[in-house]
C-alpha cells in the first residue's frame, strides 16, 4: 500500500526547501524530491541579497562562512562609463555563497522532519478527478508512486511539470539568459561597492554586474534578451571603459548559465492539490531579476495555507486560492511597479539612460535616497521616498521622457 505524505515539494532549492521547513515545523509530513545529487549544486544566481528582506524572513545574521561580503555603495554606470554613485549609511545588500546558502536552508528542513530525496527526478504529475495527488519520481533507479494531500512546484523556471496542468507557465518572451562567473586577480575594486552596468553593447536588455567577496575575488555577470551572454561578457572584461579597469586581466574561477523569467507572476498559482513556488511561478522581481526572496515568501504563505488545508482535509481550489490571494495581497502593488519599471528601461536608448543619470547626480538624487534600507519591496520603497523634493523632480523628469519617447514612437508607427 502506497504511504500517504501531507505534502510533497519538487525542488529542493532554497524556495522549497523553505516551504518543507515552515510546513515541518507545524507538524506535517513532508517529502522533498530534488533532481540534482547535491544540494546548492548547479548555482544558479549570484547571490546578491537584501538584508532587511533576509532579517524578516528569519534568516539574517546568517553563519558568517555563508556571508561573502556585505554592501552600502552601489555604482550605476552609463555605456559611456558615467557614474552614478549611491553612498548608503549602512550595508544595505550582501553577497552569500549560494552552494552554502542552500545547504543551510536544507539542514534547518532536515531539522524539522522535512525528507531529502536527492537524484530522485519527478517525472509527471498524479492527477486524478482534476486533483494532483502526487507524482511519479525515478527513485534510487526505479520508476515509484508517491502521494500526497498536496504537492509544491518548486522546480525553477523549466515549468517542466506544470505544463502538465492547465495552468498557464511563465512567459517565455519575457526571459532573459544570463552568465555568472567567478574571477580572481582583481585590480583596484572598491570592496564595499557593487556596481552595476548598462548599456546595449554589453548586456542589452538588462544590466552586468560586479560584486566583490571578502577573498579577493569577485562575482561578475550579465544577463541578455539576444546573442550569447558569454560573448558579451568578454567584451564587458576587455572592453567596457570601467568594468575593463578592473577585469581586463582577471582570471574565470568558473562560469554558470541561466535564464531569469522577468513577467512578474504567472496568472494563477494554484489547482486542486497544487501550488506552485518562486520561479516556477515567475516571482521574480522584473527590474533586478532577483527571485531567492520573493520565492521564499511565496513559500512562507503556501506552507501556512496548506497547513490549513491539511487540517481541514479539504485540498481543493476553493481553498487554495487563499495562497494567491494573500500572495498578491502583499506583492501586487510592487510587482505592477517594477514591471512598469522594467518597460521603461528597455524603451530607453542608450543615450537618454545616460542623461537620466547625469540628471539624477546634477540634482542630488543619491544624497536623498542614502538612508534606504529597503530594496526589495520597490514599489512601496518609490511610494515612502516620493515627498522627497529630488525623487519627485525625477520622476517628473522621467515622465516626461516617457512621454516623448511614446510620442516619437506613436508617430512613427
Amino acid at each position: 500500500m502506497t504511504e500517504m505524505h501531507d505534502a510533497i515539494v519538487i525542488g529542493g532549492g532554497p524556495v522549497g526547501s523553505f516551504a518543507a521547513l515552515i510546513l515541518s515545523k507545524l507538524g506535517k509530513k513532508v517529502t522533498v524530491f530534488e533532481e540534482h545529487h547535491e544540494i546548492g549544486i548547479p548555482n544558479h544566481c549570484a547571490g546578491h541579497l537584501s538584508i532587511n528582506s533576509l532579517r524578516h524572513l528569519g534568516l539574517y545574521p546568517l553563519p558568517r562562512k555563508i556571508v561573502e561580503n556585505e554592501f552600502s555603495v552601489a555604482n550605476f554606470y552609463s555605456q559611456d562609463g558615467f557614474s552614478f554613485p549611491v553612498k548608503l549609511s549602512k550595508p544595505v545588500t550582501c553577497a552569500v555563497n549560494r552552494e552554502l546558502f542552500d545547504k543551510y536552508i536544507f539542514n534547518k528542513a532536515q531539522d524539522a522532519g522535512a525528507i531529502f530525496n536527492l537524484n530522485s527526478r519527478v517525472q509527471s504529475l498524479i492527477i486524478q478527478n482534476g486533483f494532483v495527488k502526487g507524482v511519479k519520481v525515478n527513485y534510487n533507479g526505479s520508476k515509484k508512486i508517491f502521494k500526497s494531500k498536496i504537492v509544491f512546484d518548486a522546480e525553477g523556471i523549466s515549468s517542466r511539470l506544470l505544463k502538465q496542468t492547465k495552468l498557464v507557465p511563465l512567459n517565455p518572451k519575457k526571459l532573459v539568459f544570463s552568465v555568472n562567473a567567478k574571477v580572481e586577480n582583481i585590480k583596484n575594486l572598491q570592496s564595499n561597492s557593487v556596481d552595476v552596468y548598462f548599456g546595449k553593447d554589453y548586456a542589452p536588455g538588462f544590466y552586468a554586474w560586479l560584486i566583490p567577496t571578502k577573498d579577493e575575488t569577485a562575482k561578475i555577470g550579465l544577463a541578455t534578451n539576444i546573442g550569447n551572454p558569454n560573448d558579451f561578457l568578454k567584451k564587458l572584461m576587455i572592453k567596457h571603459p570601467i568594468a575593463s579597469k578592473y577585469l581586463s586581466q582577471a582570471k574565470i574561477i568558473s562560469k554558470e548559465f541561466h535564464s531569469i523569467p522577468l513577467g512578474g507572476p504567472i496568472p494563477k498559482l494554484y489547482l486542486n492539490g497544487f501550488m506552485v513556488l518562486g520561479d516556477a511561478a515567475s516571482l521574480v522581481k522584473p527590474t533586478t531579476g532577483g527571485g531567492i526572496l520573493f520565492g521564499l515568501r511565496s513559500s512562507i504563505i503556501a506552507a501556512n495555507i496548506a497547513n490549513m488545508a491539511i487540517d481541514n482535509n479539504n485540498f481543493s481550489s476553493d481553498i487554495l486560492r487563499l495562497y494567491q490571494i494573500n500572495y498578491m495581497n502583499a506583492f501586487n502593488f510592487d510587482f505592477l511597479v517594477m514591471l512598469k519599471i522594467r518597460a521603461f528601461l528597455n524603451s530607453l536608448s542608450d543615450n537618454k539612460f545616460s542623461k537620466i543619470l547625469r540628471f539624477c547626480k546634477r540634482i542630488g538624487l543619491n544624497n536623498s535616497i542614502r538612508n534606504v534600507n529597503e530594496i526589495d519591496l520597490q514599489g512601496r520603497t518609490l511610494l515612502k521616498a516620493i515627498l522627497k523634493p529630488e525623487v519627485s523632480i525625477t520622476l517628473f523628469y522621467l515622465l516626461a521622457i516617457y512621454l516623448q519617447t511614446f510620442y516619437i514612437r506613436h508617430n512613427i508607427h
